[in-house]
């Protein structure tokens, strides 16, 4: 049973700044070394591999094996929808001089589109969520989510493989809305969000960009987004 110190054990490892950049740096769904970890915190692999040592053990991040290299990630995606969640309050109450303000990542690839763990989110996944949901394809209602039948029959006709996700017992909603950390409106996430991300990145309609969890959507994905889901043709 959660307890309060159940609680207060997460709350201090997410909240040391090393560990806070290493799991920042797992929210794009990639598995990274501890050397490379101990970069993106500015701190020697010795210390990184203490602090993994602790991540783990609390089931926030899991270790897989290949070869000599061990390689981390987030051990499963609430890990990574509390660390959106955090980063949301952050950037909330975070002082800024500005009288205007300027809500999630001020860089502008970030805003436009970036991974979520595994799935869409800034504009792009916003607007692509607005899509589905104005097909009648998904539907939100309080914090849940649900595909109708016209949303498999869209999500087949382009292409979209989500179905082999069903074949295996997962305790992952099939469909849930995500609070978009810059946009501040939902898109969505669950083994659907997981499948559409996928799906675009594999046929090239959007890339990584190096050294970010930002994307960069191609000449080839601006046609087909606007053929799929009637987004305007991105700059």
């Amino acid at each position: 049973m959660i307890n309060t110190n159940h609680i207060a054990e997460i709350a201090t490892l997410v909240g040391e700044p090393a560990r806070a950049a290493m799991l920042g740096a797992l929210m794009d769904g990639r598995a990274l070394t501890a050397t490379e970890l101990a970069g993106v915190a500015g701190i020697t692999p010795q210390t990184a591999s203490g602090h993994l040592a602790q991540l783990t053990q609390a089931n926030l991040i899991a270790v897989e094996r290949q070869g000599r290299h061990r390689y981390h990630r987030l051990a499963t995606p609430e890990v990574a929808r509390l660390l959106e969640t955090v980063m949301q309050v952050a950037a909330a109450i975070a002082p800024t001089p500005r009288r205007v303000p300027v809500v999630g990542p001020r860089d502008a690839a970030m805003r436009r589109a970036r991974l979520c763990y595994d799935h869409l989110a800034g504009e792009l996944g916003v607007a692509i969520t607005d899509a589905l949901v104005e097909r009648g394809a998904i539907e939100f209602d309080d914090g849940a989510g649900l595909v109708t039948e016209r949303g498999v029959a869209l999500l087949r006709e382009a292409g979209i493989a989500w179905a082999e996700e069903g074949t295996r017992r997962s305790s992952r909603p099939l469909c849930r809305p995500c609070l978009d950390w810059s946009e501040r409106r939902p898109h969505v996430a669950g083994r659907i969000g997981a499948a559409l991300c996928r799906h675009l990145l594999d046929q090239d309609f959007v890339r990584r960009i190096d050294g970010s969890r930002a994307l960069a959507v191609t000449p080839m994905g601006r046609n087909a987004l606007h053929r799929l889901f009637g987004i305007p043709l991105l700059g």
